[in-house]
């Protein structure tokens, strides 16, 4: 597939299957890729239906994503599919990182199964006493060096199964005190701190070709745009931390942006995001977003081979005996 006819764009849909009209809005716009939530999951064959419908409509490969984290973020549920208790919880569980590799193998074995190739997981921000409930649980650890290695045995589990892993949110979230789903949060440290412990973390983790930006305001840093759409902001997620990943924005529907979408991902492609990521399957925003939003740069495009080419082959492994070894580790 060549990539630069593809929109920077990553879309969702309103149901189980697409209707007619999807079908052929998806063929014209030829988003880049998928999401899926939960209003599109209801057991394996409609999922695997719907992921073959949505790949077929675009004409290609095209990666289809998913939240499924474990805990409250997990959008393929019980008694479909396994339950996975929320990453701090885990992390609180066991000291040792291969209980993330076998999370991670054992998730990616439940999308291979559905024609899911990218998860949006793990999360690298660091869960601290004045983190939102909204993601304090969901964090991987409470300091760097915590977050560093079970976020990067969750990757490898995932590559190992054949999943693509997306890190978020970058450059780092866990000081964030509201829900930026209905909020902007501000963080007021500075940069010296920042750099030290919320960029760390996200410095070393190798092997992700892809990362979600985060909602926030570092005020200290630039205390006019979120890092979503802050090009100094970006700047710092591409030369400081050194991530040369396809880079996409959260979800364009959350309230801490301003603005209409069309606003809110123009703005975010400006700074320096390679896709805008709209979830909400709304018809008409997505018209709006198709009608605006131009085909992958080049440096996207180049950035969008080097993740689709990490998709690997799933190595053979026995599930049964390394889910009996993830429930050792984690006494679930």
């Amino acid at each position: 597939m060549d990539l630069s006819k593809c929109r920077s764009l990553i879309l969702g849909c309103a149901g189980l299957k697409l209707t007619s009209d999807e079908v052929a809005f998806f063929k014209d716009a030829n988003p880049l890729g998928f999401i899926l939530f939960a209003r599109n999951v209801q057991d394996p064959e409609q999922l695997s239906n719907l992921t073959a419908q949505m790949r077929s409509a675009v004409g290609w490969n095209a990666p289809v994503l998913i939240d499924q984290e474990g805990g409250r973020v997990q959008r393929m549920r019980a008694p479909n599919w396994p339950e996975y208790p929320a990453a701090l919880d885990h992390s609180g569980c066991n000291e040792h990182a291969r209980s993330f590799w076998l999370r991670g193998r054992l998730i990616a074995h439940d999308l291979n199964g559905v024609g899911i190739d990218v998860n949006c997981a793990p999360l690298a921000d660091i869960a601290r006493s004045e983190t939102h409930p909204f993601l304090k649980n969901r964090c991987y650890g409470t300091t760097v060096e915590q977050v560093r290695a079970n976020a990067q045995a969750m990757i490898d589990g995932q590559n190992d199964g054949g999943v693509a892993s997306v890190f978020k949110h970058i450059p780092g979230h866990g000081l964030g005190t509201v829900d930026s789903h209905k909020s902007l949060p501000t963080v007021t440290q500075s940069h010296e701190i920042l750099s030290q412990q919320d960029f760390a973390a996200f410095r070393s983790l190798t092997d992700v070709h892809m990362g979600m930006t985060a909602h926030i305001v570092y005020s200290e840093i630039d205390d006019e745009y979120p890092a979503t759409q802050s090009t100094t902001m970006i700047d710092i997620i591409r030369s400081e931390i050194g991530f040369d990943g396809l880079l996409m924005t959260d979800d364009l529907s959350m309230n801490a942006l301003k603005g209409d979408v069309v606003t809110r991902c123009r703005a975010s492609l400006d700074a320096g995001c390679d896709i805008g990521l709209h979830c909400n399957g709304d018809m008409t925003e997505m018209v709006s977003l198709a009608n605006s939003t131009p085909m992958l740069s080049k440096s996207a495009v180049a950035r969008a081979e080097r993740a689709l080419q990490a998709r690997r082959g799933v190595q053979d492994v026995d599930i049964e005996a390394l889910k009996a070894e993830f429930h050792t580790l984690t006494g679930g």
